[in-house]
């Protein structure tokens, strides 16, 4: 499946988008997971390949990456894990710079191919940085999405919106990853500011937490990311059912924006 071509259908259709992120590896059975939000009403996932030092996450991400580490987690151990798999959605990975360079940049393009993977997010990897990676993402057909801060300079942000495949990653506030008890300022301008720039679907994430907070979001953007919230609660010990009862309460919260 094509991550960009599924999430603009489902725009065009008035969905407001939503991708869990899931922490790849977590534990054993962890690929349940994937197949549960998306029976739920996810249009993506985000799989998370955990990373030692983990620039962008929070704690909570951050607990989830140690305990797959700890668990002997790797890229390709996590990437054979899905291989094969028939989720019904778009997957893509989410995991930093360091992992991809070391494993060789077409090696992992072809391993994401391989393992039926859409689509890479590579956060610490600057647009400046981008043309080795990017150009063995494009030879292989993996769609690399770019992020964007509310920080980001009208002229840099227009290069990123341009060079974006799959979504634009519309970062709403600076900071790490992490639950917050209400939605930033900063989420709608940068929201607005990516839509203004390009059709390629504008998905906010970081720091959005609730259902109403995704339902706010998506009045600024195509849809939402959302990571902590549900890690926390299986770190908190809930499983694949608890997964899915949040992300269908998200779903219900953002299908009663468009109704």
């Amino acid at each position: 499946m094509r991550l960009e071509e599924t999430l603009r259908d489902a725009r065009s259709g008035g969905r407001p988008l939503l991708v869990p992120y899931v922490t790849g590896g977590l534990y054993d059975g962890w690929t349940e997971l994937l197949e549960a939000v998306v029976a739920a009403g996810a249009d993506a996932v985000e799989i998370g390949i955990p990373f030692s030092d983990p620039v962008m996450d929070g704690p909570t991400i951050q607990t989830a990456s140690q305990q797959a580490l700890a668990r002997g987690a790797t890229p390709m151990t996590i990437l054979g894990d899905v291989e094969g798999l028939a989720v019904g959605a778009p997957l893509a990975v989410m995991t930093y710079a360091n992992l991809v360079m070391h494993a060789g940049y077409d090696r992992f393009a072809s391993a994401l191919v391989d393992a039926g993977v859409d689509a890479a997010i590579l956060p610490d990897l600057p647009l400046d940085e981008f043309g080795p990676w990017g150009s063995a993402a494009d030879a292989a057909g993996i769609e690399t999405v770019l992020l964007a801060a509310p920080t980001t300079t009208d002229e840099r942000l227009a290069r990123i919106c341009e060079r974006s495949k799959g979504f634009v990653y519309a970062v709403s506030l600076l900071g790490v990853t992490g639950e917050r008890g209400s939605l930033s300022e900063p989420s709608s301008t940068v929201g607005e500011r990516c839509r203004g720039l390009t059709d390629t679907p504008v998905l906010l994430g970081v720091g959005i937490s609730t259902p109403e907070q995704a339902a706010e979001a998506v009045r600024h953007a195509d849809g939402v990311v959302i990571g902590s919230a549900l890690i926390r609660r299986l770190l908190d010990g809930g499983g694949v059912d608890v997964a899915a009862d949040f992300i269908r309460e998200v779903r219900r919260a953002l299908d009663e924006t468009a109704s």
